[in-house]
C-alpha cells in the first residue's frame, strides 16, 4: 500500500452501470485501500432492472439515492452522483473517493477530485473507456473480483497460478513496461525498491494489477520475468523482507 494512514473514503456506486452480483467482493477490495465513510448508490429504484440491487443494500449498509429518469435515454443518476461527490468534497471529512461505475461520464469528476488532492479509486468492468480509467489513481476490474470469488478450492487456485509464469514470460508488453520502469528509476547496475517500482507502474497504468496475470502479489509477478533480477532482503523483524530489483 502507498499509505500507512488509513484513508477515509466516500464510496459512490452507479447502479445502472455495474452488476450487483459481486458487491461483497467490491467492498472487500475497497477495504484494502481505506475505510468507507459514505456508502451511497444511485439509481431509479422504480425500474425493475435494478431489483437485484435491493436485496444486497441492507446487508452491506449502502444508502440508496432515488433519482428519477426525467428523459428517456438519459442516465440522471450520473448528475446526482456528481453533485453529491462535490458536496462531500467541500464539506470535508474524507481523504478519497471510490467511484464504482463503467461509465466514462465520470472522467471529469475523477479529474476534478484529484485536482483537489483526493485519492480516486475506480471499480468497473473491462469495457470501461480508457479516459475514465486513467483519470483515477487506481482502477480495479470487476472481472478480477469475480474470478477471485470463484477460486475457492485450493487445488483450482494452484493449477491456475502454475500457468501464469509462461503467459507472463511471453507477454512482451508487460516485460517492456516493467524493465522500462526500472530503467526510469535507476542508473546503470543499481537496485530499485520494489515498492517504488510498483508505485511508478500504477501511475503509468492505473488499471495495472498483478491479478490480471494470475498473481495476487506484485513480487510474485516480478519473479516470472526472466529479464529482471530480484533480491530479497530480510529486515530481521517479524519475518518481514524488502524486495529490490534490477534488469539483468
Amino acid at each position: 500500500m502507498e499509505n500507512t494512514k488509513e484513508l477515509k473514503l466516500a464510496v459512490l456506486i452507479d447502479a445502472d452501470n455495474v452488476p450487483y452480483s459481486n458487491i461483497k467482493g467490491m467492498l472487500e477490495e475497497i477495504a484494502k485501500y481505506g475505510s468507507p465513510t459514505f456508502k451511497r448508490i444511485y439509481g431509479d429504484w422504480t425500474k425493475p432492472t435494478l431489483s437485484g440491487w435491493k436485496t444486497v443494500l441492507l446487508e452491506n449498509a449502502i444508502s440508496p439515492i432515488q433519482q428519477y429518469s426525467y428523459t428517456t435515454g438519459k442516465n440522471s443518476s450520473d448528475s446526482a452522483l456528481i453533485i453529491d461527490a462535490m458536496d462531500i468534497l467541500y464539506t470535508g471529512g474524507v481523504d478519497g473517493f471510490c467511484i464504482v461505475s463503467s461509465d466514462s461520464d465520470f472522467t471529469r469528476l475523477a479529474t476534478r477530485l484529484r485536482e483537489a488532492g483526493m485519492k480516486v479509486f475506480g471499480i468497473g468492468e473491462k469495457k470501461t473507456p480508457m479516459p475514465f480509467i486513467v483519470s483515477c489513481n487506481k482502477f480495479i476490474y470487476i472481472e478480477i473480483l469475480k474470478k477471485e470469488a470463484k477460486e475457492v478450492a485450493p487445488a483450482k487456485t494452484a493449477s491456475k497460478e502454475t500457468k501464469a509464469p509462461a503467459v507472463v514470460a511471453n507477454d512482451k508488453a508487460i516485460n517492456k513496461l516493467l524493465t522500462d520502469s526500472i530503467d526510469d528509476l535507476t542508473e546503470e547496475d543499481e537496485w530499485v525498491s520494489l515498492n517504488n517500482l510498483s508505485n511508478l507502474i500504477y501511475k503509468k497504468h492505473p488499471d495495472f494489477d498483478p491479478r490480471n496475470y494470475g498473481h495476487k502479489k506484485f513480487s510474485d509477478l516480478i519473479k516470472t520475468i526472466k529479464s529482471i533480477e530480484i533480491d530479497e532482503r530480510p529486515t530481521g523483524k517479524n519475518n518481514i523482507s524488502h524486495f529490490y530489483v534490477k534488469t539483468k
